[in-house]
């Protein structure tokens, strides 16, 4: 019988890789943008009413809301907040 530890880290790993996949496809449309995890699913503190949160950091604004419409529009993200590059920096 697995223990609740090892339980709630299968859980993480697999939803990080649902992530992960999610993202990859969708950033085929946005070559020079960059998506970062943060919050509590990124420290690994996260509970399963959880959201998941996202920078979209692309070179433009205009780019950057379009990538955070895209991830909030899949159903990737609950939480996106749009960054320039400069602004990111």
């Amino acid at each position: 019988m697995a223990s609740l530890a090892a339980i709630r880290d299968r859980s993480y790993r697999l939803r990080l890789a649902g992530l992960r996949r999610e993202i990859a496809d969708l950033m085929r449309q946005f070559p020079a943008a960059e998506v970062w995890l943060f919050g509590s699913l990124a420290r690994g503190d996260w509970d399963g009413f959880s959201d998941v949160d996202l920078l979209a950091i692309a070179l433009t604004a205009s780019q950057a809301n379009n990538l955070a419409d895209a991830l909030l529009g899949n159903g990737i993200a609950d939480d996106v907040i749009a960054l320039t590059q400069a602004d990111w920096q």
